[in-house]
C-alpha cells in the first residue's frame, strides 16, 4: 500500500499553526521584551549594509521586521515571512495600529514559497532559520529570492549546552513526564543550527560564500512576572501541559517554576543566551 506524501515542514507547521503559534501571539510582548537586543543587532546590521528591500525570514509577530521597517520610512521596505497563519495575522494588526505601510507579511514556507527573483538586498532573521526539513533546499530558494551581493545576518542559537536556561523546564520535567521526547540535535528545532560546521556547509551547498559564523553571547533578563509566563507557557514541556490530568500538571509546573530560581538574582532572572551570529553573501 502506497504511504501518502508528506509535505516539506509539515510537522513544523502543524506545531506553528497550533497551540504553540497561539501561545507566541499571546506572549508577544513578554517575548519582544526579552529578544530585544537581537532585535537592534539585526537592525544594525541592515543599516550597516545600507539595504532598501528587506527580508525577516522566521518572522513570527513582526517584531524585527517592523523594526526596520520603521528605519527605512521613506527608504525601503521590510518583509516578513513565516508559515505561522497565527503569528502572520498578529504582526499585520501590529503593523496597520503602528501605521507602517512600508512593512509587509507572507504567510508561507520559506523552503518552497515562490519569491519573486532577485528582489530583497539583504536578508535577516532572529531565531527563525533552524526549523527546515532540507535547510540547503531552503537557502537555496532563499538565495534565489536576492539580488546579487545581497547578504543575510541571522541569529541562532549555540547548542543546548551552551544554553541550559533553555532547557530548565526539560530537565526538571523529565522524571515526571518520561513520554516528552528527547531533542534531536539534527531535527529542526532550537538548537538546529548549533554545529558551525554543519551551517557553513548547508549555506555553502545553498551557494551562498563569504559564509562567517561568530558567537554572539548576550545578557538576557526576565522579571518575576514574566518569569512565570515563560515557565509555565513557554517550551516543549509547556505544549504538554493542557493534555495533563490536573494533578500531574500541577505537579510538573511546580518543578518546572521552582527549577528556574536558579536563575534568579536581584529580582529577575537572568541568564545568558548563546547564539551565533551568521552571514554570507549571494555572490554576484
Amino acid at each position: 500500500m502506497t504511504q501518502p506524501q508528506t509535505q516539506p515542514n509539515e510537522a513544523q507547521a502543524r506545531l506553528w499553526n497550533a497551540r504553540a503559534g497561539q501561545t507566541w501571539v499571546e506572549q508577544q510582548a513578554m517575548l519582544d521584551r526579552l529578544f530585544l537586543p537581537f532585535e537592534q543587532a539585526l537592525l544594525e546590521a541592515v543599516q550597516a549594509a545600507g539595504a532598501h528591500e528587506v527580508l525577516d525570514v522566521g518572522c513570527g509577530t513582526g517584531a524585527t521586521t517592523l523594526a526596520v521597517a520603521r528605519s527605512l520610512q521613506g527608504r525601503g521596505r521590510c518583509t516578513g515571512l513565516d508559515l505561522s497563519v497565527p503569528m502572520i495575522e498578529a504582526a499585520r494588526r501590529r503593523a496597520s495600529a503602528a501605521g507602517l505601510d512600508n512593512s509587509r507579511f507572507i504567510a508561507a514556507d520559506a523552503q518552497r514559497h515562490a519569491f519573486e527573483p532577485g528582489l530583497f538586498d539583504a536578508m535577516i532573521s532572529r531565531f527563525g532559520v533552524m526549523f527546515f526539513d532540507d535547510p540547503a533546499a531552503a537557502f537555496a530558494n532563499l538565495r534565489r529570492a536576492m539580488r546579487p551581493d545581497a547578504g543575510l545576518t541571522l541569529i541562532a542559537w549555540r547548542g543546548p549546552e551552551d544554553n541550559p536556561f533553555m532547557t530548565t523546564a526539560e530537565r526538571a520535567a523529565a522524571p515526571l513526564l518520561p513520554e516528552l521526547p528527547p531533542r534531536d540535535p539534527a531535527a529542526p528545532g532550537q538548537f538546529a543550527f548549533a554545529d558551525a560546521e554543519r551551517v557553513r556547509a548547508i549555506l555553502a551547498a545553498a551557494g551562498w560564500g563569504d559564509i562567517d559564523l561568530a558567537p554572539l553571547d548576550v545578557a538576557c533578563t526576565l522579571s518575576l512576572a514574566d518569569l512565570d509566563v515563560y515557565a509555565a507557557r513557554m517550551g516543549p514541556v509547556a505544549l504538554l501541559l493542557p493534555d495533563l490530568e490536573p494533578q500531574r500538571r500541577d505537579a510538573v509546573a511546580a518543578a518546572v517554576r521552582r527549577a528556574f530560581d536558579v536563575h534568579v538574582s536581584d529580582g529577575a532572572a537572568r541568564f545568558t543566551a548563546a547564539c551565533w551570529r551568521i552571514q554570507a553573501r549571494n555572490p554576484s
